[in-house]
């Protein structure tokens, strides 16, 4: 009995060490998102809400701090056309867009992420 907690004491001692070295190199994963730094926001180009006729809300899971958010903005500022802000605590996105996005295309955003989509509604069509 006396060995197997030497030996667990002895992996705590391993791994508290690794984690040490990954923090010093800049590379350890403190955050619900996997990131020790601070994310910064893509900026869009285009700001001016009245060139993004399509306005759509946008449902996500698995958002928890403000780098999470910030990574989702940032999914979804890479999609041409597009203009996201997210609100962590209703754990929703208002996307502005210059054309109409599909329930598909927001998905794939998506795909590869740690955020899920639940859902995605056309709130409103300045065109129509």
């Amino acid at each position: 009995m006396d060995k197997i907690i030497i030996a667990a004491g002895f992996l705590l001692i391993i791994y508290a060490f690794w984690q040490t070295v990954q923090k010093f190199r800049g590379k350890a994963k403190n955050s619900c998102c996997g990131t020790a730094e601070a994310v910064s926001v893509k900026k869009v180009e285009d700001t001016d809400p009245s060139h993004y006729p399509y306005k759509y809300t946008l449902q996500i899971d698995h958002m928890k701090c403000s780098n999470c958010a910030r990574i989702v903005e940032n999914l979804l500022n890479s999609m041409p056309g597009v203009w996201g802000r997210v609100d962590l605590g209703k754990q929703e996105a208002n996307v502005l867009a210059k054309n109409p996005v599909s329930d598909e295309a927001f998905q794939a955003v998506f795909r590869d992420s740690a955020y899920t989509l639940k859902s995605c509604t056309l709130v409103s069509d300045y065109r129509s």
